[in-house]
C-alpha cells in the first residue's frame, strides 16, 4: 500500500539532491494560475453578483447575499452540541495561552547619546481568515486563525468559508458557531479563489483586507499568489504532510494509527516515516490494514494517500541520516518516535511544528495543544514559520536622533552617499547644518 525508499549504505547527497529523492505530492499552484485569474478579475468587478454565481456555479447553493446575518451565528451557537461546544471553548483557551505569550515588545536601543532606534510592533489593521469547507469541516481553522489575530491586537476580523447547499447556502453550522464563540461578527459565505478575490479588492457587503491566512486547496493557493503585494499572504498550503522519524523504540500501532490520521484530510495528503528499523518498517506497515479497515474515508481518501508517490516509509543507516532527511523534506508535522525524544527534537532545524514523544501526536496539535496547527506545506519549512501572533503583526523602526547625534555621524552618511553616487542624500545632511550644500547647475 506504501512505497519505500531506501537509503541505506551509500552517503546521502547534499540539499536539492537529497530532497529529490524524497516524496512529494503534485501541487502545480502556477498551472492553477490561469484558471483563477478571470475568476478572480470577475470579482473585481462585478462584487457580490460574481460571488454569488460562482456559489451556484461551484457549491452548488443558492444565496441572495453573501455577509452571513448575525442572527444566524447566534442561532448556530445556540444549537451547537454541548460537548462540541466544551471541547471548542478548550481549545480556545490552550491557543489564547499560547498565543499571548508570543506578542511582542517594543524595543528601544540607544545607538549614541541623543539617537534611539525603537522597533515598534503594529498589528495590520484588518485580515480575512480563510476557513475551508470542501470534504470536512474545520472549525479548528476557524480558532487556529481567529486567535493569534485578537491576540496581536488586529481590530478588523473577517471570516470567510465556503457556503453548504445543504444548510441554505450559509458555511456550515460549526463554523458559525465558532466565529460566534470568538465573538467574530463578520462572516462571508464564500470559497475558493473567489473569497480571496474578494479580500483583495473589496464588494459593497466587504471592505478590502490587509492581509488574508488560512489553508485552503490549490486554488486558494493560486489566487493568494496572484494577488500577492495587493495583500499580504501567510502562506501558498499544499496538501497536508507528516513525517514521523522512528526508531526501534517506537510503537508501530502508533506510527500507523498517525499516518492514517493526516492521509484522511485529503487523497493528495503526504504520509512519510523515517526510520534506521527495517523491522519497525515491516510491523507498522502491517499494522496499516487493520487499521484502515476500521476507520472512514477509505476508499476516496486514505488509500490514495497512502499509496500515492507522495508517502512512503524511507529506510536510512542511523538517526543522524534520518534527521538530515527529516530536514530536507521540511515537514509541516513532524513526529520524533525515538529513544530520548527530547534531544533528537532539539536538533530538528526544518518543520512547521514538531511533535515530541508517544504522546504528543499532530492530533493534538490540530486541536488542543495550544500551537498552532496553520504550518507550511511542501517544504516550505526550510524557510517558513506556522500562522503566529507574529503574522499579523509589523515592525516599524521610529529614529529619533537630537542635533548633536547627528553631527557625530553626519560625515560618515555623507561619505556613504557620495560613495554611492547619491548626493542629494548627502546634502541632505549638509542642509542641517554649516556646510555648503552644492547647487545644481
Amino acid at each position: 500500500m506504501i512505497s519505500r525508499i531506501d537509503l541505506r549504505g551509500d552517503a546521502l547527497p547534499e540539499g536539492g539532491a537529497l530532497r529529490d529523492l524524497l516524496p512529494r505530492a503534485e501541487f502545480d499552484v502556477e498551472a492553477a494560475l490561469e484558471k483563477v485569474r478571470p475568476l478572480c478579475e470577475d470579482v473585481r468587478h462585478r462584487g457580490t453578483a460574481a460571488l454569488i454565481e460562482y456559489a451556484r456555479r461551484f457549491d452548488g447553493a443558492e444565496i441572495e447575499r453573501v455577509r452571513v446575518p448575525a442572527e444566524e451565528l447566534q442561532k448556530a451557537l445556540d444549537a451547537l452540541d454541548p460537548a462540541v461546544r466544551a471541547a471548542l471553548e478548550e481549545s480556545i483557551r490552550r491557543a489564547r495561552t499560547v498565543h499571548r505569550e508570543q506578542r511582542r515588545t517594543d524595543t528601544t536601543t540607544k545607538v549614541v547619546p541623543g539617537g534611539t532606534v525603537t522597533e515598534r510592533w503594529v498589528p495590520v489593521e484588518r485580515v480575512g481568515l480563510y476557513v475551508p469547507g470542501g470534504r470536512s469541516v474545520y472549525p479548528s481553522s476557524v480558532v487556529m486563525n481567529v486567535v493569534p489575530a485578537q491576540e496581536a491586537g488586529v481590530e478588523s476580523l473577517a471570516v470567510t468559508s465556503p457556503p453548504q447547499a445543504d444548510f441554505g447556502g450559509l458555511p456550515h453550522p460549526t463554523i458559525l458557531a465558532t466565529c460566534a464563540l470568538l465573538g467574530v461578527d463578520e462572516v462571508y459565505a464564500a470559497g475558493g479563489a473567489q473569497a480571496i478575490a474578494m479580500f483583495a479588492y473589496g464588494t459593497d457587503e466587504c471592505l478590502p483586507v490587509n492581509l488574508v491566512t488560512g489553508p485552503g486547496n490549490i486554488y486558494v493557493a493560486a489566487a493568494k499568489r496572484l494577488l500577492k503585494g495587493r495583500i499580504g499572504i501567510d502562506a501558498e498550503a499544499g496538501p497536508t504532510e507528516i513525517a514521523i522519524l522512528a526508531d526501534d523504540t517506537a510503537d508501530p500501532v502508533h506510527l500507523a494509527a498517525d499516518l492514517i490520521s493526516q492521509a484522511e484530510h485529503d487523497p493528495m495528503a503526504a504520509a512519510v516515516l523515517v526510520t534506521d528499523s527495517a523491522e519497525l518498517a515491516e510491523k507498522t506497515e502491517k499494522e496499516l490494514a487493520p487499521q484502515i479497515a476500521a476507520t472512514k474515508h477509505v476508499e476516496d481518501r486514505i488509500v490514495p494517500a497512502l499509496s500515492g508517490r507522495q508517502s512512503a516509509i524511507v529506510l536510512v543507516d542511523g538517526l543522524d541520516e534520518g534527521l538530515r532527511v527529516v530536514d530536507a523534506y521540511g515537514a509541516e508535522h513532524l513526529e520524533i518516535h525515538t529513544a530520548d525524544a527530547a534531544a533528537v527534537a532539539a536538533r530538528v532545524r526544518n518543520a512547521g511544528a514538531v511533535f515530541v514523544g508517544p504522546y504528543a501526536p499532530v492530533s493534538l496539535g490540530d486541536y488542543c495543544a495550544g500551537s498552532n496547527h496553520v504550518l507550511p506545506t511542501g517544504g516550505c519549512a526550510c524557510h517558513s514559520s506556522g500562522l503566529s501572533v507574529q503574522s499579523f503583526l509589523r515592525g516599524i523602526h521610529i529614529v529619533d536622533y537630537t542635533r548633536d547625534a547627528l553631527a557625530e555621524v553626519a560625515h560618515h552618511v555623507v561619505t556613504l552617499a557620495e560613495a554611492e553616487d547619491l548626493p542629494a542624500h548627502g546634502a541632505a545632511i549638509k542642509a542641517r547644518f554649516d556646510w555648503k550644500v552644492p547647487q545644481s547647475k
